[in-house]
């Protein structure tokens, strides 16, 4: 079975930044796309970025130029680095598959001062 274990979120002042990690068990990560998703209170989950086994990488332009996701295979872990954080990034983060399986607990990110 999947698990999928998100770390590094934490309350931050507008214009901060975060580095969440994703680590991945059982899944042959190196072989998969893998996705940063979030849901912000009251709405529904969104794909904030992608990146693929050969780690060609996308964002949506919300984020573009302030979010970077990157992996390491070796270590079966995906991470997204948030720098410029704004008030509207608040919302519970996750990773996944692209498309997405089972979810895990996700990780907690507040941008406010």
């Amino acid at each position: 079975q999947v698990q999928l274990v998100e770390s590094g979120g934490g309350l931050v002042q507008p214009g901060g930044s975060l580095r969440l990690s994703c680590a991945v068990f059982g899944s042959i990560f190196r072989l998969w796309t893998m996705g940063w998703y979030r849901q912000a209170p009251g709405r529904q989950s969104e794909l904030v970025s992608r990146i693929t086994s050969g780690s060609s990488t996308n964002v949506v332009d919300f984020v573009k130029g302030r979010f970077t996701i990157s992996r390491d295979n070796a270590k079966n872990t995906m991470y997204l680095q948030m720098n410029s954080l704004k008030p509207e990034d608040t919302a519970v983060y996750y990773c996944n598959h692209v498309p997405p399986g089972h979810w895990g607990q996700g990780t907690q990110v507040t941008v406010s001062s």
